[in-house]
């Protein structure tokens, strides 16, 4: 779990398995985020399913949405730590944005398994929803590491980085000549 961005440690000139570890260590962190989602998401509307009088889509909408709250610290400071943070209102909206549409997939899965045929029982609205939730997923990873938490620019992420080792190193002296 090294800093920097994916785009710099991942240049022009390397290898394919160096991008192939890279996507996979990210694909890591994303399941480690979505995993705990996922709990607070079947938690909370398996709660609200059994304890209120809420229909089931209604109450797995409200579900949703506390899970994507969840998921957006855990991608921001965990997951894409090392990206651009310079736009947060910009990736917050886009946040939003894909997220609902990752909700509306999830629960248009949920909405036709219930209201077109009609399986209501408590293990089918959780088939569904897993269903659900993992086509949303899919598509939740795309555009989040494409659109809202973009890479840095790779000249912004070397002057960076430069920076920083200046900051943090002993100020050097040139060598005096012996003679």
């Amino acid at each position: 779990m090294g800093t920097g961005s994916t785009e710099l440690r991942a240049g022009p000139r390397s290898t394919l398995r160096e991008r192939f570890d890279l996507l996979a260590r990210e694909v890591v962190k994303f399941g480690a985020v979505g995993a705990l989602g996922t709990v607070v998401n079947f938690g909370v509307s398996n709660f609200l399913w059994h304890a209120t009088s809420l229909q089931a889509v209604r109450a797995n909408i409200i579900a949703t949405v506390v899970a994507i709250f969840c998921n957006y610290l855990g991608f921001r400071y965990f997951t894409y730590r090392d990206r651009d943070r310079s736009a947060r209102t910009k990736e917050l909206t886009l946040f939003l944005a894909f997220s609902a549409v990752g909700l509306v997939i999830e629960n248009g899965i949920l909405y036709a398994a219930i209201y077109g045929f009609g399986w209501d029982s408590s293990l089918q609205r959780n088939v569904f929803k897993v269903l659900g939730i993992g086509i949303a997923t899919l598509f939740r990873f795309w555009s989040y590491r494409t659109w809202v938490f973009r890479t840095l620019p790779a000249r912004e992420a070397v002057a960076s980085a430069e920076s920083f080792l200046e900051e943090t190193a002993p100020a050097e002296r040139p060598a005096q000549r012996v003679s």
